[in-house]
């Protein structure tokens, strides 16, 4: 039987696999002063493994006061769906002015695991509070981190924020599960992408970490728009088990 696995969490949120940072990251830099994030926007997502209609996925973000607010949804359709079901919803918000995280939560119903967890990040630490829905089991569970970081969620949009050009690079101190990953974003190259949602003039984004099982197993990229939003239009995980590709379909303000 095909596992397969989360259609946000293992490409969306491709940084998660990187590994644990083997020194303290650089800090985290704050958004380019000409940039500004959304203040509501729906992104909605088709996604393929190999060749095959996998599943979709949305990011909803919306601006509450200075604070931006990410929700996620992925769920597996067709044939993978009656082989794996996946039905994923993953919450976050960060300091538009400085991309600083607050908290990350997710809600993951895969196969017949169900589990919800909540990470908080305060006071230079982060707090995680997770439940096995099948068990019945919790764990509670704290970590220091940096003054500031960022989560799985939030550092897609936090990317976009910063200067984009081909052969620059910047690094992301990146919180989850009682660890801090040092990831670097190096802009590869501009290319042109076409999706459902029209044909985009975009920058290829590649996130590299010194350990971790992407070093040894695969490449995942992200393509941002190549004009003041940064839009992500499309992101590739290539792992040892197969490719997943997410390709925008439609975007709204609502």
């Amino acid at each position: 039987m095909i596992r397969y696995p989360r259609l946000v969490v293992r490409v969306a949120c491709f940084w998660a696999l990187a590994g644990i940072a083997q020194s303290p990251p650089p800090p985290l830099l704050p958004p380019a002063s000409n940039f500004s994030f959304p203040a509501k926007q729906t992104l909605n997502y088709a996604v393929d493994w190999r060749v095959f209609p996998a599943g979709q996925a949305t990011f909803h973000l919306e601006q509450v006061g200075n604070v931006e607010h990410v929700i996620a949804t992925g769920e597996s359709i067709g044939a993978v769906n009656l082989l794996f079901r996946v039905n994923d919803r993953f919450e976050s918000y960060f300091d538009r002015t400085t991309g600083c995280s607050s908290s990350f939560a997710k809600q993951l119903q895969e196969g017949r695991r169900q589990v919800t967890s909540t990470l908080r990040f305060m006071d230079r630490k982060q707090v995680l509070q997770e439940k096995n829905l099948v068990s019945g089991t919790s764990k509670s569970q704290e970590a220091v981190i940096p003054p500031c970081v960022t989560d799985l969620m939030s550092a897609i949009f936090y990317g976009g924020s910063q200067p984009l050009q081909p052969g620059a690079s910047f690094h992301m101190p990146v919180a989850d599960a009682m660890r801090v990953v040092d990831v670097t974003m190096k802009a590869e190259a501009r290319e042109q992408v076409v999706t459902l949602a029209g044909t985009f003039q975009t920058i290829r984004v590649q996130p590299i970490a010194d350990a971790g099982v992407v070093k040894n197993r695969g490449n995942i990229w992200i393509w941002y728009t190549d004009d003041e939003r940064h839009m992500p239009v499309q992101m590739r995980a290539r792992l040892f088990w197969g490719t997943i590709t997410m390709r925008l379909v439609s975007t709204s303000s609502k």
